[in-house]
């Protein structure tokens, strides 16, 4: 199968065959990692942007590394530190950057659909990192390569994902990716925070913490969002801790012993999970960090290297 769009927008508009190639390609770039000289020419001479308005560790370096081990020449662009602290706005930031000839710019915006736009706007390629609490499709994908390693397929696995559901892109283009490929979805938290719509995207509503995580492949625990619980959505942090939080002894009390343990990141401590259990032997936490920059690395490449081969 070849990849054949111009952008990577949504999980939501992907089928399953696009979302296996994506995390196929990302498989094979992964031993780069293990080089002496993590470098392969594979994108020499094209450019990629860092479009990001909002703050981020490991996708906007994850990105960054990604391009520099192809070999691309990577710009990093903040909102901060531009035009667009001058009023500039964001299509008028995208069109000027997009005159200076980049083939990928890769956008991060607290706008839902903000990465669509430029999609329409701008002729170059354009990777959604996360755009308002709409999606984040390349953090759904390295959380598809985390659970193909450690469990070596996806259909028939059961999946619970744990938290502010409501405002989470990670949740939804997790959802998409994960019911395409055969998966079951459990979704589970505090009613506040649960969206009303969630099961007509077919998956199942829990809200209780120990009859969630029951007999499940994967546990996927997200960050409770303190700059978006400004609405009085849960009466505290230490009640929601005690019954969301995923602590060592809830754990071993109501999960398999195989269950692989998982978070997009930053991890509150001590509030969706324990140290225990973060750094214990159930996370691959730091392995989806890792496999983050094989994703983006595939992604840079099908988008990027395939325009190179159709102008070959």
């Amino acid at each position: 199968m070849r990849w054949t769009r111009k952008d990577l927008l949504t999980m939501r508009e992907l089928d399953a065959g696009e979302i296996v190639l994506l995390v196929d390609t990302a498989a094979s770039l992964q031993e780069i990692a293990t080089r002496e000289i993590k470098k392969v020419p594979a994108l020499r001479g094209k450019t990629v942007v860092n479009l990001f308005y909002e703050p981020s560790t490991r996708t906007r370096t994850s990105f960054e590394i990604a391009g520099k081990w192809l070999s691309a020449d990577v710009v990093n662009f903040s909102a901060s530190g531009s035009s667009a602290s001058k009023g500039e706005s964001f299509v008028d930031t995208a069109k000027n950057i997009a005159a200076m000839s980049p083939d990928v710019v890769v956008v991060r915006h607290s706008s839902a659909g903000a990465a669509e736009l430029l999609a329409r706007e701008l002729s170059c390629s354009i990777v959604n990192a996360g755009d308002g609490a709409h999606e984040h499709p390349t953090q759904a994908l390295l959380d598809l390569l985390t659970i193909r390693e450690h469990k070596g397929h996806f259909d028939g696995l059961h999946v619970t994902i744990v938290g502010d559901i409501t405002n989470s892109r990670v949740a939804r283009s997790n959802i998409h990716g994960m019911k395409k490929l055969g998966m079951t979805v459990t979704v589970a938290g505090p009613p506040t925070l649960i969206p009303p719509f969630v099961q007509e995207l077919g998956v199942k509503v829990s809200h209780r913490l120990e009859d969630a995580i029951r007999d499940v492949d994967v546990i996927m625990m997200l960050r409770l969002q303190h700059e978006r619980m400004q609405n009085g959505l849960i009466p505290s942090l230490r009640e929601y801790s005690r019954y969301w939080g995923l602590t060592l002894d809830k754990l071993t009390k109501h999960a398999r012993p195989d269950v692989l343990i998982m978070h997009p990141g930053p991890v509150n401590r001590g509030i969706e999970l324990s140290p225990e259990v973060a750094d214990g032997p159930y996370s691959v936490i730091l392995d989806q960090v890792a496999k983050g920059v094989a994703v983006r690395m595939g992604v840079l490449l099908l988008l990027a290297g395939s325009k190179a081969e159709g102008a070959a």
